[in-house]
């Protein structure tokens, strides 16, 4: 088990830095809709506006096709979806498109402000280098990955969790431009991981392997490495990633997991109560008026989040 805590944190020090810097990104947001880029194609019969490099047509449609299946199950539950455009890049328009701090960082989706994404179009280095070793890895805990992450000829690839996370990083851009005011860092970050998990748990639950496995494994491995664990930390540190990015790494996952706790103990509604709760209150609140607010009017769940963190 040590060996295997080793493993999974030494993997999450830079994913998860990225999350942070790309969702920062919207200190200087630039909604306005751009003129199509020159060197990409345009795919066109979607709501949202899809470009990509050219000859990744058919990669390009299977994400515009995800995200329009998802778009559509927001409609119905939330009444509400975002103008977005979304860019997927070969490595060589990667530099062209993707924000700076990820210039040399091809494979992760990110946002570039309220209303375009950023995501790749093909497997690379970046992704594998979260996959452990198989040799290393309890036999469980190695059936979960090939479930999660196998391919038909033996090898493993996490494409499956970080096209999830596209539509993980395409929540921000919902919660943006409704107007919902998120009150904690913590929630921001939640309230994203639920419309994911929620869309996924619903309408393709065949994707649950691929969205919770990564996050399991890090949950898994216990809090002895981490510095700062509470939310109030979280709070603190959040805009500057005063906590480290591997710290950081395990917060993130911690969040994934509260996801699925929500969804299982109040199935879709909690997301549309917490959309409406959210949308509704504006004015500022202390923790106990918040925490009392989510407990009353969406679920006890989501105020367990902050109750419960650390039990």
């Amino acid at each position: 088990m040590n060996s295997q805590k080793t493993l999974t944190n030494s993997r999450i020090h830079s994913i998860l830095a990225m999350w942070l810097l790309c969702n920062c990104s919207f200190a200087q947001d630039t909604t306005k809709e751009t003129s199509k880029p020159l060197q990409l194609d345009k795919l066109n019969g979607f709501a949202q506006t899809i470009y990509y490099s050219p000859g990744y047509e058919a990669r390009a449609k299977d994400i515009a096709a995800f995200m329009e299946r998802a778009g559509n199950f927001f409609k119905q539950e939330i009444q509400f979806i975002p103008k977005a455009q979304l860019y997927i890049l070969a490595p060589k328009h990667w530099k062209d498109f993707a924000a700076k701090p990820l210039l040399d960082v091809y494979g992760f989706p990110h946002n570039l402000d309220s209303s375009r994404l950023v995501i790749a179009s093909e497997d690379n280095d970046f992704w594998r280098s979260f996959l452990p070793p198989v040799d290393n890895l309890p036999p469980p805990l190695l059936a979960q990955v090939k479930k999660a992450y196998g391919n038909p000829d033996g090898s493993q690839s996490m494409m499956p969790f970080f096209d999830l996370l596209a539509l993980h990083e395409m929540g921000h851009s919902y919660t943006a431009q409704a107007g919902l005011k998120m009150h904690r860092n913590w929630m921001s970050e939640l309230f994203v991981n639920i419309m994911l998990h929620t869309y996924v748990a619903e309408k393709q639950p065949e994707l649950l392997p691929a969205l919770e496995t990564f996050p399991n494994m890090v949950v898994g491995a216990g809090t002895a490495e981490y510095k700062f664990t509470s939310l109030d930390d979280f709070e603190k540190l959040y805009a500057t990633l005063g906590m480290g990015a591997k710290n950081y790494g395990w917060y993130q996952c911690k969040l994934h997991s509260a996801a699925k706790d929500i969804y299982n103990a109040g199935g879709k509604q909690v997301l549309k109560e917490l959309w409406t709760a959210l949308k509704k209150h504006q004015e500022k609140m202390t923790d106990e008026e918040f925490i009392n607010m989510l407990k009353k009017e969406v679920h006890p769940s989501v105020a367990d989040v902050y109750l419960k963190w650390n039990k």
